[in-house]
């Protein structure tokens, strides 16, 4: 699409950028606001962005990079007003499983990850969550585990290094997984599980993580991890599965048409 539109006008390229990405800002504004009215305003904003903004797309990012990238700045000017949001991230030492009494009851096997959500309040503990995560890890967070773009992506679209959405996206995940854990059926933790996790550990859940940023298959099969560790890494996929699912929504037709019609309007 990038080579199709690159220097096409921009009453033409808007429009057909509204058909095709008007539903994932709107799914990004609803994930970031938790309201459809201000999920709206963003997808009116960023498309009035795009518009007075069409001659300076080169075509040199997708459009949807480009998109996501207003719609990023538009958030975090509309949500930086947002009252109640916590200043700070809990620290990784905070975050990292150590110390815990209880752990969480995973699925007997032949159980499905949908019968284990299914049983338990999970997708609402995942979404109060994500919005109580600070705006510079909550979009990194959505942005990769809800709208499903690379790190590299994301990166480009925040405007950091990789490094730093890898590192937000890690204490983020360790958050929701805390989350989860207080969601979900316990059991008492054995005393060896309730020490500290040793460095095999430690580097097994690096390894995790990384796995989780390119998507791909943790190498390590369950039967080969400690019990510690099997609980950590199957609330992190369960967190992981119900982002994935919460991603997709639909702007309704009369908005999608009002706002198209006061985008539009811009130009004249």
């Amino acid at each position: 699409m990038t080579d199709t539109l690159a220097g096409t006008p921009a009453e033409s390229a808007i429009p057909r950028l509204m058909v095709d990405y008007a539903d994932r800002i709107y799914g990004l504004g609803l994930r970031m606001c938790d309201d459809p009215e201000k999920a709206q305003d963003l997808v009116q904003e960023t498309f009035i962005r795009a518009l007075r903004g069409w001659d300076g797309f080169d075509g040199r990012s997708e459009p949807s990079t480009w998109l996501y990238t207003l719609a990023s700045r538009a958030c975090q000017r509309m949500e930086r007003r947002r009252a109640g949001e916590p200043r700070r991230m809990e620290s990784l030492d905070q975050l990292l499983p150590s110390g815990e009494t209880t752990m969480v009851d995973v699925p007997a096997d032949g159980e499905t990850p949908l019968e284990w959500v299914e049983r338990s309040d999970v997708v609402h503990a995942v979404r109060r969550a994500i919005e109580a995560l600070p705006l510079d890890f909550r979009l990194p967070v959505v942005l990769k585990e809800i709208e499903g773009l690379s790190v590299q992506e994301v990166a480009s679209v925040l405007g950091v290094k990789p490094a730093t959405v890898k590192t937000r996206l890690h204490r983020a995940r360790l958050l929701l997984r805390k989350a989860l854990s207080r969601a979900l059926p316990t059991k008492p933790a054995g005393d060896d599980h309730a020490e500290a996790p040793d460095s095999s550990c430690l580097d097994l859940l690096w390894a995790k993580q990384e796995a989780l940023d390119r998507g791909v298959e943790f190498p390590i099969p369950a039967a080969h991890l400690c019990e510690r560790c099997r609980t950590v890494f199957a609330t992190l996929d369960l967190a992981s599965d119900v982002c994935h699912a919460m991603s997709g929504a639909e702007l309704p037709d009369e908005i999608r048409q009002a706002i198209e019609a006061r985008v539009m309007g811009e130009r004249g």
